[in-house]
């Protein structure tokens, strides 16, 4: 298995961008940082190292041992880079929609959502579990067609360090342009909101244009404050239960539900419930949509969408 990734160089990078930032928010935002909730999130972080250290190496194995079935042999030529990019940031957005579809997925990109602040450091909160969830697997077909699993390996990382910047209030809009095929901090704060008009929306990772090809995407929109977190706050900034409370909430219903509804617990959307007494992210966005007599289509009711970034 390589010894570093393209992150680990970028680490530097993430902590004087965090300082910035706080620097930034004392300033012109001072709720955007909370001393707990960002030791939380860095907590958060140093597990998912960790965890990436200790499980790592069996998902690199089982990629070199699958690459023997593999379709193409691309090797390491210079033009198979990027359409490796393109095809990892496709198959990151499949699983980011399956990650908030499927609660089993969910139970372990939740870590991601936990914060009710939108900053930096929210970035960092990645799962601890994500092998024992298997997210691994929406990877594998692009080893399977003939790309060698180191390169899929740095690919990855680099769609990982491009996430990075987007999680911030800091930046407004970015050029029309960019934000037509880009993801950005726009884009990215509506997909960590609470609002119903925003929930499961804006899957992408690098590319945008996932979201407009498969109907998932929504603008931000200057009529309506974001909330960040989750549907159900958490409430607490006990670490351990951040990482494992949906794994306890899913064993819990599947322990009660009726045999005929267990599996349901597991593979059906967030909020699902046999008898009908929760809601879905679906649910409560039609909901929404209904009460007000609008549509995610709506126009923009801010006349610049193009605003200038603000200073850091």
């Amino acid at each position: 298995m390589p010894e570093f990734s393209p992150t680990d160089f970028a680490v530097p990078g993430f902590v004087i961008l965090v300082l910035l930032e706080m620097w930034w928010a004392k300033k012109r935002r001072p709720a955007a940082y909370e001393p707990r909730d960002t030791l939380t999130s860095l907590a958060f972080g140093l597990g998912s190292t960790v965890a990436g250290l200790a499980f790592g190496g069996a998902v690199f194995a089982l990629s070199l041992w699958l690459y023997q079935f593999r379709i193409f042999d691309f090797g390491f030529i210079w033009w198979a880079w990027p359409i490796a990019f393109v095809l990892d940031d496709f198959a990151y957005y499949w699983f980011h929609r399956f990650a908030h579809r499927v609660r089993w997925f969910w139970a372990s990109h939740v870590n991601h959502h936990s914060s009710q602040h939108y900053n930096l450091s929210t970035a960092l909160r990645q799962s601890w579990t994500s092998f024992f969830a298997l997210s691994f697997i929406f990877r594998i077909p692009i080893v399977m067609l003939g790309f060698h699993p180191v390169m899929g390996l740095f690919v990855g990382a680099i769609n990982l360090i491009y996430q990075f910047w987007i999680h911030t209030e800091a930046i407004g809009r970015m050029p029309r342009w960019f934000e037509a095929v880009m993801n950005t901090p726009s884009h990215h704060r509506v997909h960590h909101a609470t609002n119903p008009l925003y929930l499961d929306r804006n899957y992408a990772g690098t590319f945008i244009i996932w979201d407009r090809m498969f109907g998932t995407f929504q603008a931000e929109r200057d009529d309506q404050h974001i909330h960040y977190g989750i549907v159900k706050q958490l409430g607490t900034f006990n670490l351990i239960w951040a990482v494992f409370h949906e794994w306890v909430g899913i064993a819990k219903d599947v322990w009660s539900a009726p045999w005929r509804h267990k599996f349901g617990y597991i593979w059906r959307p967030p909020g699902w419930s046999h008898d009908g007494s929760r809601d879905t992210s679906d649910a409560i966005r039609e909901r929404w949509l209904a009460r007000q007599g609008i549509t995610p289509e709506s126009p923009r009711v801010d006349p610049e969408p193009t605003k200038a970034i603000a200073d850091i």
